[in-house]
């Protein structure tokens, strides 16, 4: 046989004898991929879709808390003829209190139900960067327009707020445990911040019909356009503490959850009356008024121990 033809022959015997000895490994191999094994002989992890369930009361409610802020701003940002700027102010504030009062609700829903869950959770917090987020924001943008108050100054507040209501929400879930008694907040709520601009949303269109109804005094439409003036540079004023409150350490109390679980004692019930007759008799005032005490009254009061504690210090030290 010439070195040829051997050299084939030895090159082709090989050939086969690699391959009779790699087949039965590779016929191993597809056995355990066939079995569902990989090729060390395990078993393969196979990967299934986890199944999400929905509750149907919480989800439809907090649903309604973002439909609510989407519906507060197409009022606040449309072009109807028909309706003015205290109108529309009036609708989207409105809106603005419906959300508040499905965000009451969901929670209260999904624990009595015992159907919490972090997907509520999360939905919670996208339906409320909404409707306390970008809402409120849209109406001050609204409400200021036209002023001497250049409208980038008005524009920036507005993102300010917008920022820091995210801000809250992503601490308020990082913070919050599954254990918490929901009793206290630290720094503003989102809703509580939002309903505060929109209690003044509100009142804005009873101030303007004392300014422009002429079977009022003359001196009564002076003082209510001179009010009407302010409070436009005082909502931007106020829209701006109340994002630093959000953000802050001080502590809230969680009013609704005080409202529906517990006994109350004579004087908490003496204070429920005493507001309801107030807000009788002062009407749209009523409002502003009671947000602005549950927004401003922790820092004052934090405020003032502080202080009390300097001076005993300062007096015990002399």
């Amino acid at each position: 046989m010439s070195e040829l033809k051997r050299e084939l022959h030895t090159s082709h015997n090989s050939a086969d004898e690699t391959q009779a000895d790699r087949s039965p490994a590779i016929e191993s191999a597809d056995d355990n991929a066939s079995q569902g094994r990989s090729w060390t002989g395990r078993p393969k992890k196979i990967r299934r879709k986890r199944r999400l369930t929905l509750a149907v009361l919480p989800t439809m409610l907090t649903l309604g808390n973002g439909i609510c802020g989407l519906a507060a701003i197409a009022v606040a940002m449309s072009d109807n003829p028909d309706w003015e700027i205290e109108t529309k102010l009036l609708i989207a504030g409105s809106l603005i209190f419906g959300g508040m009062l499905f965000d009451a609700l969901d929670g209260s829903a999904a624990r009595m139900t015992g159907q919490e869950s972090q997907f509520g959770a999360e939905l919670d917090s996208l339906c409320d960067a909404i409707t306390f987020g970008t809402a409120p924001a849209v109406i001050v943008w609204e409400y200021s327009y036209g002023l001497a108050l250049p409208q980038k100054i008005s524009w920036g507040i507005g993102v300010l707020f917008t920022l820091c209501v995210l801000i809250r929400l992503a601490r308020f879930n990082v913070e919050t445990d599954e254990d918490d008694s929901h009793e206290g907040f630290d720094g503003l709520p989102s809703p509580a911040a939002a309903g505060t601009i929109a209690s003044f949303a509100i009142a804005v269109p009873e101030l303007a019909e004392y300014a422009n109804d002429p079977e009022y005094p003359e001196r009564v439409q002076l003082i209510a356009k001179q009010l009407l003036h302010v409070s436009q540079y005082f909502m931007a004023a106020l829209t701006l503490v109340l994002a630093y409150l959000m953000v802050s350490r001080f502590r809230y109390k969680h009013v609704f959850q005080q409202l529906v679980q517990g006994r109350r004692a004579p004087h908490q019930i003496g204070q429920a009356l005493f507001v309801l007759i107030g807000a009788s008799v002062l009407h749209w005032l009523a409002l502003p008024i009671a947000f602005c005490y549950y927004a401003f009254s922790p820092p004052i009061r934090s405020l003032l121990g502080k202080a009390s504690t300097s001076q005993q210090t300062s007096s015990e030290s002399n």
